[in-house]
């Protein structure tokens, strides 16, 4: 059966969206559109080049993780040095690497550009912090005089993945204009909404696959300290914007994963550690399609 789908951000927690995707193939689902956010572009972007979830985690697996933290070269030693980058260049690694390794992996499948897909295939999440606005790639390109169809699908990725203070945000140019872009989470980390068009019947089911708890039973954040306000407010922005259409729409089309205990940054991450995530994803999937009703 044809579906649509979307991937939610999360980091390296991402594994766990192959296990779901992974389940959700086993299903006999395959997806027509897909949209994704941060972790979840990545993932959006390789099924929609025709790779199942075995060769997703094949891929993955086979690569050194903390080959993505590419630190500009310095004189200095780098734990001296990180502050310069995060103040002059706004983020510690460059981003390149992630961007390279995306687009190798979208060549084997003949994908360099968007017009190498059909029209509304893919479509990834940004955030235009220079001009206050979230992207939709590549739908809202022509804002900055860019011919969607011409325009790199790696580079969109890697917009979309420019986790704030932790990569390079992408300097986006329009004529004398400089814009910055980063990660997409900050304003929506979950755009189911984009398959959503009011009075207007769906095509297809659309499947979301979320890391999260469920929105009815997600803990409250515990703050006492500095770094822990940071954190809640960072995840308080970066999921209201979806928390509340997620809501209006009771959530019944989405598999929830909560991944309490891994750190979306965790880029050392252990082969057991991988599969766990790969196994959590697959199994909240499983329970989900005991009782969906499409």
């Amino acid at each position: 059966m044809y579906i649509d789908g979307v991937f939610s951000g999360g980091g390296i927690k991402g594994f766990a969206l192959i296990g779901a995707y992974k389940e959700v193939e086993k299903r006999g689902f395959r997806f027509v559109r897909v949209a994704g956010t941060s972790a979840g572009s990545i993932v959006a972007a390789l099924v929609t080049a025709g790779y199942t979830s075995d060769e997703i985690f094949k891929r993955l697996d086979e690569l050194d993780l903390s080959a993505f933290m590419d630190p500009r070269t310095t004189l200095l030693p780098f734990p001296i040095a990180k502050w310069l980058l995060i103040y002059w260049r706004l983020g510690l690694y460059k981003g390149n690497a992630l961007e390279k390794w995306i687009a190798e992996q979208l060549m084997v499948k003949g994908l360099r550009t968007f017009s190498d897909l059909p029209p509304n295939t893919l479509r990834v999440i940004a955030s235009d912090l220079s001009n206050g606005r979230l992207l939709v790639l590549p739908d809202d390109l022509p804002r900055f005089g860019i011919d969607p169809g011409s325009f790199p699908i790696a580079k969109a990725i890697r917009m979309s993945c420019s986790l704030p203070f932790f990569f390079e945000p992408v300097k986006l140019k329009t004529g004398s204009e400089t814009n910055i872009i980063v990660d997409g989470g900050v304003l929506s980390n979950f755009p189911m909404w984009l398959f959503d068009k009011e009075h207007i019947k769906k095509v297809r089911p659309v499947l979301g696959i979320k890391i999260s708890h469920h929105v009815l039973n997600r803990p409250k954040h515990k703050i006492s300290n500095a770094l822990q306000l940071y954190e809640a407010l960072f995840e308080t922005m970066k999921d209201a914007h979806d928390a509340r259409y997620i809501s209006r729409n009771y959530a019944r089309n989405i598999i929830f994963i909560p991944t309490k205990g891994f750190l979306a940054t965790e880029f050392q991450l252990t082969e057991e550690k991988k599969r766990a995530l790969m196994q959590l994803g697959k199994e909240c999937a499983e329970d989900f399609f005991q009782s969906w009703s499409y």
